[in-house]
């Protein structure tokens, strides 16, 4: 846990003292957290003890709640690994596109960032995945690589960031630069409502897709949310916070509800029912975790992460770990 907080605590001292710790100020301001996080960097992540007192001194716990209620929904996420190419071959001809020249994002009615590009003077809505996999963005994006499975293609969207494991046995990492701005409809879903899949789990959806590749095209067009990417280098992913996420120890939030870069105390089970209890950071979000208690588990890369956080679904909890001494301008509005 330590190594993962220390990267939130890192990111926080660039900010400004007074900045606020999420929309309400909950988690008070950057200048509350100086002193927390100046102790754990002095912190031994051998040492549980120690640690286990660092957080009991240092942080009360707040139960989440939503109308009274604390239970929530929790799933799981893990970064895709896909061979690929930084050309297109005739094995690798599915791809990953870059952030197009022509993507404008502006503040919507709202406050909710509106998505879209400048057509003869006017602002138009960006086109949709059924779209652009039928060539309506032309030269204005460029492939930043090719992979040779349009279904690995698409739960890499899903997920988010990922790696390309290139020929010459080097990584590529991917991050996303972007979205064209249309509502995320699971794949999951979209086989459910018609009958055609009874396991609706990540593994299942992607062993249903392989078998049935033609119907799988038309069906996965139907979910209108596309992703771009950028290269990026050193250690990752990145989460929404800005840090690399840490595996078993990075949740994605509802930033609305809980502020980026807060521990938190998780209470929920693995898809196995095996308790999971442990300390975790919000340091990322998701297009589907919407809520006051609700949560996506980072499992980490390979296999066995993606056989564990697409078969999660887990009723839980969790507790807010926040910072004895608050700002009382900002406290006192809870």
């Amino acid at each position: 846990m330590l190594p993962a907080l220390v990267r939130s605590c890192d990111r926080l001292s660039k900010l400004p003292a007074d900045k606020s710790i999420g929309v309400d100020g909950a988690g008070g301001t950057v200048a509350d957290w100086y002193t927390p996080c100046a102790a754990a960097r002095r912190l031994s992540v051998n040492d549980h003890d120690t640690a286990r007192l660092f957080f009991e001194s240092w942080f009360i716990p707040f139960l989440a709640t939503s109308n009274g209620n604390a239970d929530g929904l929790f799933t799981g996420y893990f970064e895709p690994e896909l061979a690929g190419s930084r050309i297109r071959t005739t094995r690798y001809n599915v791809p990953l596109l870059g952030k197009p020249r022509d993507l404008v994002v502006r503040d919507g009615a709202n406050g909710e960032p509106q998505v879209g590009r400048m057509i003869g003077g006017r602002f138009e809505p960006y086109p949709t995945r059924a779209e652009i996999e039928a060539g309506a963005l032309g030269p204005v994006a460029v492939p930043v690589a090719w992979v040779a499975d349009p279904v690995d293609a698409h739960i890499l969207h899903i997920q988010g960031s990922g790696r390309i494991r290139l020929e010459d046995g080097s990584v590529l990492r991917l991050a996303v630069a972007g979205t064209n701005g249309h509502k995320f409809v699971g794949i999951g879903r979209i086989l459910r409502d018609k009958g055609l899949v009874e396991d609706t789990s990540m593994p299942g959806v992607r062993a249903w897709l392989k078998a049935n590749p033609e119907q799988g095209r038309q069906l996965m067009a139907q979910n209108p949310r596309y992703v771009f990417y950028r290269p990026i280098g050193g250690e990752g992913p990145i989460g929404a916070e800005g840090v690399p996420l840490t595996p078993q120890r990075s949740l994605a939030v509802d930033p609305k509800f809980v502020p980026l870069g807060v521990p938190l105390f998780l209470d929920t089970v693995e898809p196995s029912g095996k308790p999971l209890r442990r300390l975790m950071m919000a340091q990322d979000t998701g297009s589907a975790i919407k809520g006051p208690i609700r949560g996506d588990f980072f499992w980490g890369a390979g296999e066995e992460a993606f056989e564990q956080a697409g078969r999660m679904k887990s009723p839980g909890r969790y507790w807010l770990l926040l910072p004895r001494s608050r700002s009382p301008r900002l406290a006192s509005a809870n």
